[in-house]
């Protein structure tokens, strides 16, 4: 019996990605016309990376910036998501190994500014890391969001 692949090995395969591939069939329902760019896992985590401290993105502007790079109309809103959740993983893989500089997942947001479920420590611990970097939380019914999560970044302050 084989071994499962740890959210690190996962990162790093890349899997023939990124590729930029035509908006066709159910997609283009909801997304239109144009093309759209599914990144590799590395670059998903690069640009998490890059977010500095007291700062926030959301998944979408993750997106955008992966667009750009690759000259699509859209970044892959599933692999991206995916992707940034494998990028989570990892950092908590290499922080349960004592190292310090880790991805800082907690800063990626879901749309909208909601904190993510399925980050390690789910929304209790990317609260707290939040709060530590002196971010405001706020409750919206069950759902927990940064407040004025749409301002702390430059927009293309990120971009390659």
């Amino acid at each position: 019996m084989s071994r499962r692949k740890t959210c690190r090995e996962k990162l790093a395969d890349d899997k023939g990605l990124p590729k930029v591939v035509p908006i066709t069939g159910k997609m283009s329902k909801r997304w239109g016309t144009g093309t759209v760019v599914v990144p590799a896992p590395r670059e998903v985590d690069a640009v998490m990376r890059r977010v500095p401290k007291g700062k926030v993105i959301t998944i979408n502007e993750i997106r955008a910036i992966l667009a750009r790079t690759h000259g699509a109309t859209i970044g892959c809103p599933i692999t991206t998501g995916i992707f940034a959740w494998l990028a989570a993983g990892a950092a908590a893989e290499d922080e349960a190994e004592g190292k310090t500089r880790i991805t800082p997942y907690w800063r990626t947001l879901k749309a909208g500014g909601e904190l993510n479920p399925k980050y390690p420590g789910g929304v209790a611990g990317q609260r707290a890391r939040l709060e530590a970097e002196g971010h405001t939380i706020v409750a919206r019914g069950t759902r927990l969001f940064v407040a004025e999560h749409e301002r702390p970044l430059v927009k293309g302050a990120l971009d390659a």
